[in-house]
């Protein structure tokens, strides 16, 4: 599956009434050198590929809607046999038009020469500073040429501003075609999450077990959508850990932080489980813990809740439950202003997800002010708790026992509000 034509076209439709006079430029992501002339595999710029579906290196789409005949335009490579030989077919100039729909397409050799008539007559340009420096540099120049004309003119872009703070907000909304590829690739997630439980026992290598997730999502067309985290035991404590060389103890708990990527889009999903299907005492009371900690944190994933209000919940959830324990003491409310929570857990409870793992998207729409859940919107619901062994808790607080200690875990769950509620994507792996 893939997203239709039509519905770039109107995702383009969409972004241009909300250019007014203005004119925006949207690059391709640059190809990366992995060493020497390696190259990594090439993944194009979200942001260009929501609006145009384009998946070639070196190309630039400009919106024009003041443009009396081209409001969409595609610059791109031209087609080079000699260079296709090496690293695959090009779309070309004239294939990009047709098949993409563009007012007008061009060699990106010709930008210079082209890019100032859909400049001259707006009255902004709309930019994303900072992705690609060689790129900034020629389009400030273009920029301060058409500025520089404005007093003899009368007309002419009078401010740079950042094309995000327009297009996010609609990729936060998904349609129902990315929808249906989200649902397809959190199943998918779902699969190699289970195959790598059924396959994980003491003695084998976190490595082995990411082979596991990894060749599913390869056997079904997808890849991992980021580096996927196998940890074992005391390993857990580490939020982003992907060495994946420890083997697998008896007693261990394993944490698998791993989702799959499919036509751009991801899922993200982590488990955590013993290894020999047994917790202690005091990993499940932790487990339970966490566990408790997301479903009521779900329960807040709907349309009109404040985002922060998901995190909140899982905050107050966890530092009752760390207060139950004996590893934190004192009255609730201090403990959580305090943050004498944030030695047990020190991250936030999710994040948007979509064409990027973390999503674009507002969290804040003013300082005191967070954004509201509207139906279409996707998050990951993730809280966690990690005892480090070399833990350091506040001077006020317990020292924590080694029976606590090397304990880390997670349970994250891809969460779309709906009209109704919530639909959790990737209950497809027992919790």
């Amino acid at each position: 599956m893939a997203i239709a034509a039509a519905e770039y076209q109107q995702r383009r439709q969409t972004l241009l009434a909300k250019l007014g006079q203005g004119t925006a430029i949207f690059a391709s992501a640059p190809l990366a050198t992995m060493h020497n002339d390696v190259e990594y595999r090439f993944r194009q710029d979200s942001d260009f590929y929501y609006l145009t579906g384009f998946n070639e290196t070196n190309a630039i789409a400009v919106l024009a809607p003041h443009h009396e005949e081209h409001q969409f335009i595609l610059f791109v490579q031209p087609k080079d046999p000699e260079q296709e030989t090496w690293t695959g077919i090009l779309t070309g100039v004239e294939a990009a038009k047709e098949r993409y729909g563009a007012d007008e397409a061009y060699p990106i050799t010709e930008l210079d020469e082209h890019l100032p008539q859909y400049l001259k007559k707006s009255d902004r340009l709309y930019y994303s500073l900072g992705r690609n420096e060689r790129l900034d540099g020629r389009i400030l120049r273009h920029w301060q040429r058409c500025v520089r004309k404005i007093a003899k003119n009368g007309y002419g872009p009078r401010a740079l501003e950042d094309a995000r703070f327009l297009l996010h907000p609609l990729r936060q909304v998904k349609s129902a075609a990315e929808l249906m590829l989200l649902r397809q690739v959190a199943e998918l997630s779902a699969v190699a999450h289970n195959r790598a439980q059924k396959l994980a026992k003491p003695g084998l290598y976190e490595y082995q077990v990411q082979a596991e997730l990894e060749h599913t999502f390869a056997m079904h067309g997808a890849e991992p959508a980021y580096p996927s985290i196998v940890a074992a035991g005391a390993n857990a404590c580490v939020l982003h850990y992907i060495d994946n060389r420890s083997q697998l103890q008896d007693g261990d708990l394993l944490l698998i932080d791993a989702g799959g990527a499919y036509n751009y889009y991801n899922a993200d999903i982590t488990r955590t489980f013993p290894v020999n299907g047994k917790f202690t005492k005091q990993q499940q009371a932790l487990y339970e813990l966490v566990l408790a900690a997301q479903l009521k944190a779900i329960e807040e994933v709907k349309a009109g809740k404040a985002y922060n209000e998901y995190h909140d919940i899982a905050v107050c959830v966890l530092t009752q439950g760390l207060i139950d324990l004996g590893l934190l003491q004192g009255d609730l409310e201090t403990l959580i202003e305090e943050e004498k929570y944030k030695p047990f857990y020190m991250h936030r409870t999710g994040h948007w997800l979509g064409l990027d793992v973390h999503d674009s998207g507002t969290y804040k729409v003013s300082e005191e002010d967070w954004s509201v859940f509207e139906p279409g919107n996707l998050v990951t619901v993730e809280p966690g708790l990690y005892i480090s062994p070399t833990i350091e808790t506040a001077e006020d607080q317990p020292d924590v026992s080694e029976e606590w200690r090397g304990i880390g875990i997670r349970i994250e769950d891809d969460v779309l509000v709906t009209e109704t509620g919530n639909e959790v994507l990737t209950a497809g792996v027992p919790k």
